[in-house]
């Protein structure tokens, strides 16, 4: 079905004539066109035409926070094979705040992901449970100054960071990985499952606070490198054992280390950085309830992140703890495609995310180069890649639907419900500057005429066939 089916209201705006037309500004991508802006040429005040959208900007849901991206490794490799003047360029079309995607929340590993370039944390002294050998000296070659470079373009970006694994040998394996796999870790069979609900972790009061104490020093460490960091996600994706740097927890024994070790050294130590639930990657709440609901973890925790499969728990979490900031937290990586269809896959995602409450949205590789190989040979998509051998510069479909909303959905921005055929559209409010923006996918095959009744004033235009458009309207 497209989105755009007519119906007819042949009375409804016969006295909502008004002389003023609101302006509008009109940006496009489709396969072949990217980022065109586009006039409209036909409006009407008091005409009857059918349909689409009917959007009123009193009909708010909730705050829009932001949009971002993780900081890796292999992005940060990437970004040097090319001249600085283009480094800068491609780092100002993620992050300038005037002619970019004004990204303004960002991700970051805290220790070895699948997207480092091997596999570290910052204290692999085994042991140290005053973590006295605790250092990021290995972050200052590439995490340090990618965020660093971003922060000159924009000295306002909030960094989050959350740990894939923990130090090594606060696991019963002494591993970073969760999985054996002889291609990609050394990890012994026997200590290799994919069991889920059963901790890796080793939950005994001296580790247990010695890992609060190793977060507490990865905020105090980065504040001294003038990058403070705004929240930590206690665990990436909590049920799933890897054979990349991993850690399954059981729900419960995450509650008991946010809420009686974490939590209180957090509160003491780095007050100014939120505990977040994340990264939830199951679609069962239950698994949420159990972490939130020992003793009094909730109160330590500010938000709940979702990736992968997680989408299908958010919507129970929204309704249950509606006080929860909500974030998605990595949008899923497709297989290095970097085409059109992943793209329209992320916009669904979008679409899923925020309809049920999500607050920001994160992709997940910025840049890779033109393999986009991780670590354990899979290849994913990246919004911008780089081509190791000719270092042309190549700009993905998923940059621009990415932009498409961040560059006109602005921090402090409301989602609005709209009315009509809104299958594939999104649409916001931005009360500072008493603007509604508009994201719509056409997914037919052909043009369509897509009318937007906004307030009670009718913008009528032709969107082309598989066309993103945003439209951004002052009222």
């Amino acid at each position: 079905m497209t989105i755009f089916k007519s119906f007819t209201i042949a009375f409804l705006f016969v006295f909502t004539a008004c002389t003023t037309q609101p302006k509008v500004t009109w940006i496009s991508t489709t396969e072949k066109e990217v980022w065109v802006a586009k006039q409209v040429n036909k409006t009407s005040n008091n005409k009857a035409p059918s349909l689409s959208i009917t959007v009123d900007s009193n009909k708010q849901e909730q705050q829009i926070t932001g949009f971002g991206g993780c900081f890796n490794e292999l992005g940060w490799d990437a970004l040097n094979m090319v001249t600085p003047e283009e480094k800068n360029q491609i780092l100002n079309d993620l992050f300038n705040l005037e002619t970019g995607s004004k990204f303004n929340i960002c991700r970051m590993p805290i220790g070895a992901n699948d997207y480092a370039v091997d596999w570290y944390s910052h204290n692999e002294t085994a042991d140290d449970f005053k973590m006295a050998n605790f250092s990021i000296e290995r972050d200052k070659k590439r995490l340090v100054p990618y965020i660093k470079a971003a922060q000159k373009i924009n000295p306002k970006l909030e960094i989050w960071a959350s740990p894939w694994c923990p130090p090594s040998w606060m696991k019963y394996s002494k591993h970073y990985a969760c999985k054996s796999n002889p291609e990609f870790n050394d990890l012994p069979e026997k200590w290799s499952s994919t069991e889920e609900l059963v901790s890796r972790f080793i939950m005994e009061p001296k580790y247990l606070e010695s890992y609060a104490l190793y977060f507490s020093k990865f905020v105090n460490a980065y504040e001294k490198e003038g990058i403070p960091i705004s929240a930590v996600h206690v665990q990436n994706e909590f049920n799933s054992a890897q054979n990349f740097p991993s850690c399954v927890w059981k729900p419960e024994d995450l509650g008991i280390f946010i809420a009686d070790y974490l939590g209180p050294k957090m509160k003491k130590d780095n007050p100014n950085t939120e505990i977040w639930l994340g990264t939830v990657e199951r679609p069962q709440v239950e698994r949420v309830d159990a972490v939130l609901g020992y003793k009094d973890a909730k109160s330590y925790v500010t938000g709940v992140g979702f990736q992968w499969a997680g989408k299908g728990a958010i919507k129970d979490v929204h309704a249950k703890y509606p006080e929860m900031d909500l974030m998605q937290t990595e949008t899923e990586c497709g297989d290095g495609s970097n085409d059109w269809k992943a793209a329209e896959h992320t916009f669904e995602l979008m679409k899923h995310y925020f309809e049920n409450g999500a607050n920001s949205y994160m992709y997940w590789n910025m840049v890779l180069d033109e393999t986009g190989k991780s670590q354990w040979g899979w290849k994913q998509n990246s919004m911008i890649s780089i081509d190791s051998k000719t270092k042309a510069i190549r700009y993905n479909p998923e940059f621009y639907l990415m932009k498409h909303l961040s560059a006109f959905v602005a921090p402090g921005s409301v989602k609005l419900a709209a009315e009509g055929d809104t299958d594939n559209t999104l649409v916001f409010y931005n009360k500072a500057k008493n603007e509604v923006t508009i994201l719509t996918y056409n997914n037919a095959s052909g043009s369509q005429e897509l009318a937007m009744n906004i307030n009670g004033k009718i913008i009528s235009v032709l969107v082309e066939a598989k066309s993103f458009n945003t439209f951004a309207v002052s009222l």
